[in-house]
């Protein structure tokens, strides 16, 4: 197969277009075209990627291949429509134009290089894609800043990019700790150096920030009472704000603590099966791949939301420049954060094979992997052999007899038992359910009870091991506690 051919197919894969890459049926503007492919080149050069692509014969919405008229071999008054474009390109642009055929359909391939040093100007106006839609680049000042910074320096990576003025007095007594507890050598006069915390001007970058001692990126895992964000958020846990490895462990050790093993007594002739509630090598796999190829630029952390059917695993970013889609479902890792893949393999957190992905694809399918243009979510969904572990239903917190209760509690064994709720306990922890941050006096003014009374039922509520008070009583929060529930 041509090569145009294969390419067109891994750009019809994607599942969206970006700023370098557009799909067009048999539309044709002489000058419009020439803006495109403006845009697109500067698009290209602000995603870090060689090249961009415009191509006919593709449905816009469905990328169905539908096949082309497109010509760009006919004459533009008076000269080939080539030659007019790249005329009106500044600087010049070395633009191809390839046919190709699928499924017995014409295509047309338009293949354009990244802006370099300037940005691309057709008519000596420059464009920029904005989404899906094409702008000029003066109407909006902030990408035209962007634009010009990515120009002249570079795309920004975390190590790249100095943290912000307020971090630039970091301590990393944790990251030592790590690295001795894995028996890796971390030399403290030359780390910073071989970690790559250093700008080029010596100020901490976004990587060191990642690794210190104390941090403003929260990591927080979020417990919904449903099956969607819409439901009740029953807990919250705060994993960040801290050394990134020691986060991503403690969120490891959450997801084999709600594990829980189910005995599987369907057809037993003689042994029980032990059925856990997913797949922890796929949630594991997912949770390392959040956190290497997540987008930390922007201060924004993995989310992991946990649901009563499923948890779901988002990080930031997308695909990495020059991943397509095919080598991600094969397992051909292109890190989005090449330092910190590094890190996570000398720590032998990771692999250099690329199973993470396969891994995941062949416990839940491909399905269970939804890509979009600046964000990857993975859904582990629970296999649940037994009814729900826990429930809250007429005034009773009931637990299931047969579920294993591994949770960040000192007990591993079985719980079977029924906490009668009075009526008062029951809308106490409906309120706290609905809003963990709730505070006393307000659960006493909204269910018009007196202050005493709810601080007895919240007491009793804690010695019956349902409730937790986290942080201070001024700026903590109430989390239900899962070896209860």
């Amino acid at each position: 197969m041509a090569k145009s051919e294969d390419l067109i197919k891994n750009l019809v894969a994607l599942p969206h277009e970006y700023e370098w890459l557009d799909f067009k049926e048999s539309w044709f503007s002489k000058d419009e075209i020439g803006e495109y492919i403006s845009a697109i080149s500067n698009g290209a050069a602000l995603c870090g990627r060689e090249f961009g692509y415009i191509v006919w014969g593709i449905h816009n919405s469905t990328h169905e291949i539908i096949g082309t008229t497109v010509n760009f071999d006919k004459d533009v008054d008076h000269e080939p429509f080539k030659h007019y474009l790249a005329r009106n390109l500044k600087p010049s642009v070395a633009f191809e134009v390839e046919e190709a055929q699928i499924d017995g359909k014409r295509l047309v391939l338009l293949s354009v290089p990244a802006a370099k040093s300037v940005p691309t100007k057709f008519l000596s106006q420059a464009f920029i894609r904005i989404g899906s839609s094409k702008e000029k680049l003066s109407k909006f000042p902030e990408w035209e800043i962007r634009l010009l910074n990515v120009l002249s320096n570079g795309i920004p990576t975390i190590v790249s990019m100095a943290a912000p003025d307020y971090a630039q007095e970091l301590t990393f007594e944790k990251l030592f700790m790590y690295y001795g507890a894995k028996g890796v050598a971390l030399r403290k006069e030359t780390f910073k150096k071989s970690l790559k915390l250093l700008t080029a001007d010596g100020r901490y970058n976004i990587m060191a920030l990642l690794l210190s001692d104390a941090n403003d990126i929260p990591i927080r895992v979020s417990v919904f009472s449903g099956k969607s964000k819409a439901d009740t958020l029953f807990s919250v846990k705060e994993y960040g704000n801290t050394c990134i490895l020691y986060a991503m462990d403690k969120i490891l050790e959450y997801g084999d603590a709600i594990n829980i093993i189910q005995a599987d007594e369907r057809g037993r002739i003689s042994e029980r099966k032990d059925i856990p509630l997913f797949d922890y090598e796929a949630f594991h796999e997912a949770v390392l791949n959040a956190f290497i190829h997540n987008k930390w630029l922007g201060m924004n952390a993995p989310m992991i939301s946990v649901f009563t059917d499923r948890i779901e695993i988002l990080s930031h970013g997308g695909l990495g420049l020059e991943q397509d889609l095919e080598g991600f479902y094969k397992g051909v890792s292109i890190p989005v954060n090449e330092i910190l893949a590094s890190m996570f393999l000398q720590l032998r957190l990771s692999e250099r094979s690329g199973r993470g992905v396969p891994k995941i694809v062949g416990a839940y399918g491909r399905e269970s992997i939804k890509i979009e243009k600046n964000f990857i979510v993975v859904t582990i969904p629970f296999n649940r052999i037994n009814v729900t572990p826990f429930e809250l239903n007429e005034g009773q917190l009931t637990i299931n007899p047969t579920v294993k209760a591994t949770t960040n509690a000192t007990t591993n064994a079985t719980i079977n038992a029924t906490i009668k709720l009075t009526d008062s306990q029951k809308k106490i922890l409906e309120k706290i359910l609905s809003n963990p941050i709730i505070t006393q006096i307000e659960i006493a003014e909204q269910l018009n009870l007196h202050r005493v009374s709810v601080t007895r039922s919240i007491t009793k509520l804690q010695k019956l091991g349902v409730l937790k008070r986290v942080g201070s009583n001024k700026t903590g929060y109430w989390e239900i506690i899962e070896n209860v529930l």
